[in-house]
Order: structure tokens, then C-alpha cells, then sequence
């Protein structure tokens, strides 16, 4: 019995570990200085997790797909900034949505921006809009093929 308690743990732990692991970081200085040190564009995901139909679609057919998150890893930054109804965020992180919300035109929801930080001549935070989109149906293949479209990539 405590051999095969132990290779289920084992079993556990490969399978957990063996998975795409990957943070959606919802501070955005932590995910600028991560951007600037991996040289990678930054991914706004705009979203109303709570209520939102259209943002959950888009991560249970998207987001939370394993083809996702390997060209997530490799690509982005992955930013979520959520307005959620039910539930509530830190006064800090609340201010710092709504002001992006407010610099990027957020009308409608899910809205995904795909932005890479610059600095001007007095050291001021400027974005390079690369691209923008939301829910676009026919899976992760389809919604990564249009974002490399965003992105330049080949």
C-alpha cells in the first residue's frame, strides 16, 4: 500500500511539473521589467473574468489550451488587466487597469494588445502598439496564427 501511495505521488508530481507552466503576471512593472530584460512584447489581455462570456470563451478555448502556452512562453509577456464585478482588486491594481484601459481606447471586452515598451528622450514610458485583437473562433492554432500576424512574426 505505501509503495503505490508513493509512485502515485510520483506519478502526481512528474505530471504536474511535466505540464506548460505559465504566468499571467497582473502588475504592470513586474511585467515590464520582464519584458525589457527577455526582449519580448508585452500581451494586455483586457477582461472581464467574472462576467465576461466572451473573455472565459476565449481562455477555455484559448488561453488554457497546451499550444497556448508554448508559444506564450516563447513570445509574451502575458498581462492580465480584469475588471471583474464580483470580485475585488488591490486599490493599486484597480488605478493601474483603469488608466491603461483609459491610454488604449478598452471599449468592449475581451480586448488583446500586443505592445512592446520604449522610452523617449527624457526617459518617459511610451508603447509601440504592434497589434490588437480579441476572441477569434477556430481554437489556439487559428488565435496564435493571427497574433504572429500582430507580431511580424514569420
Amino acid at each position: 500500500m505505501k509503495t503505490s501511495l508513493t509512485l502515485f505521488f510520483i506519478l502526481f508530481l512528474t505530471l504536474s511539473f511535466g505540464q506548460n507552466k505559465i504566468v499571467w503576471h497582473d502588475n504592470l512593472e513586474k511585467a515590464l521589467a520582464i519584458s525589457k530584460k527577455e526582449k519580448k512584447p508585452i500581451m494586455m489581455f483586457f477582461t472581464g473574468s467574472d462576467w465576461c462570456g466572451w473573455c472565459i470563451r476565449l481562455q477555455k478555448e484559448v488561453f488554457f489550451k497546451e499550444e497556448f502556452k508554448k508559444w506564450a512562453k516563447e513570445n509574451v509577456v502575458l498581462l492580465e488587466l480584469d475588471f471583474p464585478r464580483r470580485k475585488a482588486l488591490a486599490p493599486e491594481i484597480k488605478e493601474q487597469n483603469m488608466k491603461l484601459q483609459s491610454q488604449f481606447g478598452i471599449r468592449g471586452y475581451p480586448t488583446v494588445w500586443f505592445v512592446s515598451p520604449d522610452e523617449d528622450a527624457q526617459g518617459n514610458l511610451q508603447w509601440v502598439k504592434r497589434g490588437r485583437t480579441g476572441y477569434v473562433a477556430g481554437g489556439p492554432g487559428t488565435w496564435i496564427s493571427n497574433a504572429n500576424t500582430l507580431l511580424g512574426a514569420k
